[in-house]
């Protein structure tokens, strides 16, 4: 964790620990942010991604990290955050919303992020959803985080008083590899982070959920080796 600077402009990004928000989040530091990061245990089935979310935290040298415990599991409606099985080899191109998808969760994250942005008088809320390779989840599009950001322009006192808050979504139309890419030109260390749905007891990824495809083959069209495969390497479980 770092100091804010007093003229430095603010802005609350949310931070899972996995390899998305941490590129986004390096894309504004970059800009010269100062970031404070809010982390969401939701309910959901393993803590690995909450590690993950400290230990990229500290590499970013946030002004600070928030964890707020909002347990999405009692609403259930997502294999996420219950105990029905996840989806594995599930066509990367399919065009279903799959049992991981938890309703509603980035509105609720935004609005946290908001409240959080106001009180810091922060001029952005960062969010690392991507449109392109993406499970298809619909409230990783574009449409919904202009409905957002004009929600943010109507709900708040900031907004009222003139004082924009912007939605800041750096890796929406990019690839995966492309997001790779540009992490790896500001030096992201994507050892720290965590993508998997169903890790093995070890904490290391299954290597056949979405979450984890994805990855592998943004890594493969990246033309970079994965360091968090290499340092679990191990052959993908039946």
């Amino acid at each position: 964790m770092t100091d804010a600077s007093e003229n430095q402009p603010r802005a609350v990004v949310l931070l899972s620990g996995g390899l998305d928000s941490y590129t986004a989040a390096a894309v504004i530091k970059a800009e010269g942010r100062d970031l404070f990061a809010l982390t969401i245990n939701y309910g959901q089935r393993h803590q690995r991604e909450l590690e993950a979310a400290r230990s990229v935290a500290n590499a970013l040298g946030v002004v600070r990290q928030a964890q707020l415990d909002i347990d999405l599991a009692q609403f259930g409606g997502s294999s996420l955050t219950g105990a029905s099985e996840i989806p594995k080899g599930r066509p990367l191109d399919a065009t279903d919303i799959p049992s991981t998808y938890v309703p509603a969760r980035n509105t609720v994250f935004l609005a946290l992020a908001l409240g959080w942005a106001e009180v810091l008088e922060a001029s952005e809320i960062v969010i690392g959803v991507n449109s392109v390779d993406y499970s298809g989840y619909p409230d990783c599009r574009p449409e919904f985080i202009d409905a957002f950001e004009q929600l943010a322009s109507l709900a708040t006192r900031a907004g009222v008083q003139g004082k924009t808050i912007r939605v800041r979504t750096p890796l929406l139309t990019l690839s995966k590899a492309e997001i790779i890419t540009l992490g790896a030109s500001l030096g992201v260390d994507y050892a720290l982070t965590h993508s998997c749905y169903d890790p093995r007891l070890d904490g290391s990824p299954c290597r056949q959920c979405d979450s984890c495809r994805l990855r592998e083959e943004g890594f493969r069209a990246a033309g970079i080796a994965d360091p968090l495969v290499l340092r679990c390497a191990s052959p993908p479980t039946g």
